[in-house]
This record gives C-alpha cells, sequence and structure tokens, in this order.
C-alpha cells in the first residue's frame, strides 16, 4: 500500500486531471443515450411490431466486444473522445430502451381503462400516467447505463481520449501496479458515486415524491433539469468546437500503447515545443499499430514513431525481408505513393522481435536458438501478446520457418505476460530486443539462427501535408537520427519498466544528455 500512496502523492494532479476527463466522457455519454433510449423505449411501447427489431439490434451491441466496436468506429470517425463516446452510447442503450418498454407495458390495464374512461388522450396517459408509474424501472435502467458507462469508459484511452484508463493501461504495459490502481480505484468510486447520485434524483423527482410537494416546487425542478441538460449540451458543443479550433493550430504527436513507444512519443513532442513555436498535443497510448497508422492516415494524429518491418509485413502486407537498406526504400515509396506519408531518419536502434525463457526452462531443454527450441516446443506453453499469433513475422511464419508447433498458445496482452512467464503459466513469450523488461525479469533471449524476423528500424512517420504546412519539422525531428542505439533504448524502458520513472521524465533527460534541447 505505501507503494500505492506514494505514487498517488507524487501524481495526484494527473489523477485528478484524467478523473475530470473521465466523469466528463461518462455523463456525456449517459445523457445522449437517455435523449434516446428513452424515446425508443416509449415508441416500441407504442408501436409492438417495432419492439422486437429495435430490442434485438441493442442486444446485439451489447455482445459485440468494446475493443471490436471501437476497432469498427475508428475507420469512420477516427480517434479521441468521439468513438469512445459513441461506443459507450451503444452499450448503453439496452438497459434504458429495454426497461422503459418494460415498465410502459407493464402497467395495470383497469389503470389504463380507467384514464381513457376520464377523457385523458392518449398522449395525456402518457404523460400523466405511464410515464410516472414506469419511472422507477426507467431509472433502473438509467443507473445500470450510468455505471456500466464509468468502466466502459476506461477503454476511452486506447483511442486518445484519455480518463482513469490511461493509467490502468499504462500500468499494465509496465507491470505497475501502483498505477493500475490509480486508475481503478478512483474508477470504481466514480461508479458508486454515479449511481448515488442518479439514485438520488431518483427518489427526489418520483412520482412520491412529487405527490408531497407543491406545483411550484416541481415546476421550479422542471426548470432545473431542462436548464442543466441545456448546459451539458452548451458545454459539450462548445468542448467539440474548441477541441476542433485548437486541432487547427496544434501538431499532435502520436504513440502505441508501449513503454517505448510511450517515451519516444514524448520525445518527438519534447522537441518540437522546445525547437519550435508550434503547440503540441500528445495522444500518447492508443493501441497498436492499424489503430495508430489509422490516426495518422486521418489526421487525427501528424506524427509518430513506426517500425520498418510492421510497416513492410503488417501495414502493406507484404513478405518480410532481411535487408534493412531495402525494406526502408520500400517502405518509404509505398507509404508516399499509397498515404501522403513520409518516413524521416531512422532514430538508430533496431526493436526486432525476439523469443525470450525462463533461465530454468534454458537450462531444462538446454536452449540456446530458436532451432533448439522447435524440437520442444509441444511440451511448452507460449505466452505471446495478442497480435503476435495472428502476423505473417510473428508465431504464423515463424512456426513455418522452424517446423514448430507449440503445446498451447494464451495470449496475453502488455506487460503481463512477463508476469505470466515468471509465474510459470507460460515458458516462452515473445519480446522485443529492447525491452527493459528483458533485463527486469532475468530472461533468455533466444537467437534467430535463420533470420526469420525482419529488421525493425525505429523511424518517425509524418503525413506530407504537415511537412507542407510546417516545414522545420523536418530538421527538428531528424536531429534525434542515429542518437539511439539498442543498449540505449533498452536502458531508458528498463527506467521506466523497472525504476518505475515516468517516460516523459526519462525522455526528457536523454534529450538534454544528448544536447538536443
Amino acid at each position: 500500500m505505501s507503494t500505492f500512496w506514494n505514487y498517488v502523492t507524487a501524481n495526484y494532479n494527473q489523477i485528478l486531471d484524467l478523473l475530470g476527463q473521465h466523469l466528463y466522457l461518462s455523463i456525456i455519454s449517459v445523457f445522449i443515450a437517455v435523449l434516446i433510449g428513452v424515446p425508443l423505449g416509449i415508441l416500441i411501447s407504442r408501436e409492438q411490431k417495432l419492439s422486437k427489431p429495435i430490442i434485438g439490434i441493442a442486444n446485439i451491441m451489447q455482445a459485440i466486444p468494446s475493443l471490436a466496436l471501437l476497432g469498427f468506429l475508428i475507420p469512420f470517425i477516427g480517434i479521441g473522445s468521439t468513438p469512445a463516446i459513441v461506443m459507450v452510447v451503444l452499450y448503453s442503450l439496452l438497459p434504458i430502451v429495454k426497461n422503459t418498454y418494460t415498465g410502459l407495458t407493464n402497467i395495470d390495464r383497469d389503470i389504463l381503462e380507467a384514464a381513457k374512461g376520464i377523457g385523458l388522450t392518449k398522449s395525456q396517459t402518457m404523460r400523466k400516467v405511464q410515464l410516472p408509474l414506469a419511472f422507477p424501472m426507467i431509472m433502473a435502467g438509467i443507473r445500470i447505463s450510468a455505471v456500466t458507462a464509468v468502466g466502459l469508459m476506461t477503454i476511452a484511452a486506447f483511442v486518445g481520449a484519455g480518463g482513469l484508463g490511461y493509467l490502468v493501461f499504462s500500468g499494465v504495459q509496465t507491470v505497475d501496479n501502483a498505477m493500475i490502481l490509480a486508475g481503478a480505484i478512483p474508477a470504481c468510486i466514480l461508479a458508486l458515486l454515479i449511481d448515488f447520485v442518479v439514485g438520488k434524483l431518483e427518489s427526489s423527482i418520483s412520482y412520491e415524491q412529487k405527490q408531497k410537494t407543491s406545483k411550484k416546487m416541481g415546476k421550479t425542478a422542471k426548470r432545473v433539469i431542462i436548464s442543466a441538460a441545456c448546459i451539458i449540451l452548451i458545454f459539450a458543443g462548445g468542448f467539440t468546437i474548441y477541441s476542433k479550433a485548437q486541432a487547427e493550430d496544434t501538431i499532435v504527436v502520436g504513440s502505441k500503447n508501449y513503454t517505448e513507444q510511450l517515451i519516444l512519443g514524448n520525445m518527438l513532442a519534447d522537441l518540437i515545443e522546445n525547437k519550435t513555436d508550434i503547440k503540441v498535443e500528445r495522444k500518447l497510448n492508443l493501441g497498436g499499430s492499424q489503430v495508430t497508422f489509422g490516426a495518422l492516415n486521418s489526421r487525427d494524429i501528424d506524427l509518430y514513431v513506426e517500425y520498418t518491418g510492421t510497416g513492410l509485413v503488417n501495414i502493406l502486407n507484404q513478405p518480410p525481408q532481411n535487408n534493412p537498406e531495402k525494406v526502408y526504400n520500400q517502405v518509404q515509396k509505398e507509404f508516399n505513393n499509397r498515404y501522403g506519408i513520409q518516413l524521416l531518419k531512422p532514430l538508430g536502434f533496431n526493436n526486432t522481435y525476439a523469443l525470450a525463457i525462463r533461465q530454468d526452462t534454458a537450462n531444462q531443454f538446454g536452449l540456446n536458438t530458436i532451432s533448439d527450441l522447435a524440437k520442444v516446443s509441444n511440451e511448452l506453453i507460449i505466452g505471446p501478446t495478442i497480435e503476435f499469433p495472428n502476423r505473417e513475422d510473428g508465431l504464423k511464419g515463424l512456426t513455418k520457418t522452424y517446423q514448430m508447433g507449440f503445446k498451447d498458445v494464451k495470449a496475453v496482452d502488455g506487460g503481463l505476460r512477463y508476469t505470466a512467464l515468471n509465474n510459470h503459466k507460460s515458458d516462452v513469450i515473445d519480446a522485443f530486443s529492447t525491452d527493459g523488461l528483458i533485463e527486469a525479469f532475468k530472461l533468455k533471449v533466444l537467437k534467430d539462427d535463420k533470420n526469420f524476423f525482419p529488421p525493425y528500424y525505429a523511424v518517425p512517420i509524418i503525413k506530407e501535408d504537415t511537412l507542407k504546412e510546417h516545414p522545420e519539422l523536418k530538421k527538428v525531428i531528424n536531429s534525434i537520427a542515429g542518437k539511439l542505439s539498442d543498449d540505449k533504448m533498452r536502458e531508458l524502458n528498463y527506467k521506466v519498466d523497472s525504476l518505475k520513472q515516468s517516460p516523459a521524465k526519462v525522455a526528457k533527460e536523454f534529450l538534454k544528455q544528448e544536447g538536443l534541447i
């Protein structure tokens, strides 16, 4: 617990900032879901033939994995808060629509007949009888959606929307339990707080409470609710307009969601801030290659650091090559022709894939090379990152080249795969040659004796349009070219992963040591 409190006291400003982002995103999402869900529930209670298809669609939305839904939304609406809000709204609709429909259709028929008998129209019956009686059921659906929204919004960090998920994802990547708790505990408290507030709101405007208050108070409550709704909408609209206006005058630096990328993203941002008058926004800790490249291609970000092998195999879908210069030139040409993206000068290190094992496994089977591993692979479990088994430059191609087949494949993302290996839940993991956790966990890296893995030289990539608008960026960013060796990058990663220094601090200290800022 002392480690957790130390982290909180040292980073409370960041935690509060992320908590504010999380609260804003959650409230906006639930508010939009209510605006859509309650009218839909009313509609299908009147038009019964629409109930099955609409509730069915809402059920399907609930069944789609949240990350898959985000991945589907990114090509259409980009990254940032918009896809996160849309995702949470879609997930929040089912309990609101279903509870509204159930509450309205389960009212005693005699009550409805009585309302009809005293001359109430359908709309009057809905306002004065059905909605007040169904109100507790409707509010139960809203409470469920509100609590669910807070939990789901942690995934917003996956697409650069911020929120407490940033700490959770970063903690997972660096195996930092204090950071994970710093994100998870406030999220839990926030969920309970929102549930409490919605519950109080429910009791204060319930039918029974209304009966105890005067009409004047009822009108006041309505005015307050309408005013609050207008304020939220104006705030949301203003925030969106402000964000777009800011984006026009800002360079957005992105990164993928692991330690090395966070360090490199901060380096690029620091260089631009220090050497130019351009404003810089950092959208770091995004998803994997497809998410980050998609964000660059759609101009949600302006630049980030990619790897030549990833560009060749995963983005261009070309077969792996072993010649670093040819790989660089091919990726440069194709990126420029297809996407209007330019590769700048390589940073100097080759973060290629590697297979790592515990020392006891190496001693037990006498393993030094991947060919040695292939002979006993049917007795071992591999615990790779989630995308590694599906990559041609990953497990797919590796098993063909080395004629190996593992006993089982248990994919675990981020730094958790190191924990799983250390706890004997797996025997082999995919690692990157510059991973600081290799040193932290005292692992043995097997030699790629058939030279299967292609070169993965780190290179900043940037949109051509951005370079035309700010030509000075090319010289500024290229000033770091060749400054990072494999050993130096591994050392920087180690400082974050094991010594628990922040990526931003490590990046800035390196730039100062090299005289770059």
